[in-house]
């Protein structure tokens, strides 16, 4: 796999019958099949448990969700301490290009969930907006926040 704009972490992965690669996902506790977007996912879910101290158990990958009648899944969604969503994050695999339909995405997901934060990560850049819902505005953050300063 391609090296990411990201710490190294150590995963568990191996190769199943058939040749092709897992990788241990610790919010699903199983094993999921090893593609360049699951190496991004899984690289910044470590980063965002270990270095910006998100609480695991408030973490869950691929979230269902029915939007207009139609079943859609986030790729991570971290809730706050009332068990609501704080955080969406939208991955790509690091060949493709983070460009708006990405934001258009992330943010029809958020139409349902109401999120005050949207990240986006292809694991060689990483985007992060704060929906101030009062006002009715955005802004995009320098930086990805630590957990408690959500």
């Amino acid at each position: 796999m391609v090296e990411l704009n990201l710490p190294e972490y150590s995963f568990k992965v191996k190769k199943i019958e058939g040749g092709s690669w897992v990788i241990w996902d610790r919010l699903r506790d199983r094993w999921v099949a090893l593609t360049p977007e699951e190496w991004v996912r899984q690289h910044f879910v470590e980063w965002l448990v270990n270095d910006k101290q998100f609480p695991a158990a408030l973490m869950g990958n691929e979230v269902s969700l029915t939007q207009n009648g139609i079943a859609r899944r986030c790729d991570t969604v971290v809730a706050d301490r009332t068990g609501q969503p704080l955080v969406i994050v939208e991955y790509k695999a690091p060949s493709i290009n983070v460009t708006q339909k990405t934001f258009d995405q992330i943010v029809r997901y958020n139409m349902v969930l109401h999120a005050h934060y949207l990240m986006v990560s292809n694991g060689l850049v990483h985007y992060c907006c704060h929906i101030d819902y009062e006002t009715g505005s955005y802004r995009f953050l320098k930086d990805i926040p630590c957990y408690q300063d959500l």
